[in-house]
């Protein structure tokens, strides 16, 4: 972890997210800041949704992160956090990426991480570029299951189920202490965002696909017009849009929910 990443504990808060955009708004930002909170009472989930999670069970933080690249040139940013959440659950677990992998720990595009199709955790980011020439300062906010996953159910759509990481540990496993985990989540992010800066999402296109929940299966995609959008899920091309295959035509969807498509 890089010496100039400020750690910022606190025991409530409205929003970390939240808290570190009105400092940006604000222009107060100068190095990077990572904030932690044991209680949110209005934590945010994506497309305006509330994130409940139970204090004991979870961790939710936030990162002010400075970009030199636009905020037109982050696209897949999103993907890549999940990349770098699996990396620093790895380090913190002691634990291989492949052995989480076969515990079945994948990614949802765009922003969801599943463990056996269970949500385990979500991804939250907001933020932007004040004017031309300076840092694109984003805030990544980051939800993540410990342990008692039901606790935390009743926040979820209607149906979808609750992973928590303490499910993906074998019996000599202890789960990590969430000083630790974040730490090694703070670190993690760090040595993403550095490379991202400088390779953008296409070097990590192969790796993300490893993660994929849906490849090649049946999905509809919601939230990005008034009707559902069917077709089977084919990756994400090199800016980490989504590919979607429709009888003969390929069509690439930047931003919506993705959901599996219901079998008749």
């Amino acid at each position: 972890m890089t010496a100039n990443c400020i750690l910022e504990r606190v025991n409530e808060t409205r929003s970390t997210n939240d808290d570190l955009l009105e400092r940006w708004r604000a222009g107060q930002l100068i190095d990077p800041v990572a904030r932690i909170a044991h209680k949110q009472t209005a934590g945010k989930g994506r497309a305006g949704r509330t994130w409940l999670a139970t204090p004991e069970d979870s961790i939710c933080f936030s990162l002010a992160y400075p970009f030199k690249r636009t905020p037109a040139e982050l696209t897949g940013l999103s993907l890549l956090v999940g990349l770098a959440v699996i990396s620093g659950i790895a380090q913190a677990c002691g634990m291989s990426e492949d052995t989480l992998h076969q515990a079945g720990l994948r990614l949802k595009w765009p922003n969801d991480l599943l463990l056996n199709d269970a949500k385990l955790g979500g991804i939250l980011i907001e933020g932007g570029q004040a004017k031309p020439g300076d840092p694109t300062w984003m805030i990544v906010g980051v939800g993540l299951n410990l342990q008692n996953a039901q606790s935390t159910e009743a926040s979820l759509e209607v149906g979808q189920k609750a992973g928590a990481i303490d499910q993906m540990l074998g019996a000599s496993k202890k789960l990590p202490d969430a000083e630790y985990l974040w730490l090694k989540l703070i670190a993690s992010f760090e040595n993403y965002f550095e490379n991202f800066d400088q390779q953008g999402f296409e070097f990590y296109q192969d790796q993300w696909s490893k993660w994929d929940a849906y490849q090649g299966q049946a999905v509809c995609i919601s939230g990005t017009s008034k009707e559902p959008v069917y077709g089977i899920a084919k990756g994400v091309d090199k800016s980490g849009a989504l590919l979607m295959q429709q009888e003969n035509n390929m069509i690439v969807i930047h931003a919506g929910d993705v959901s599996l498509r219901v079998q008749s």
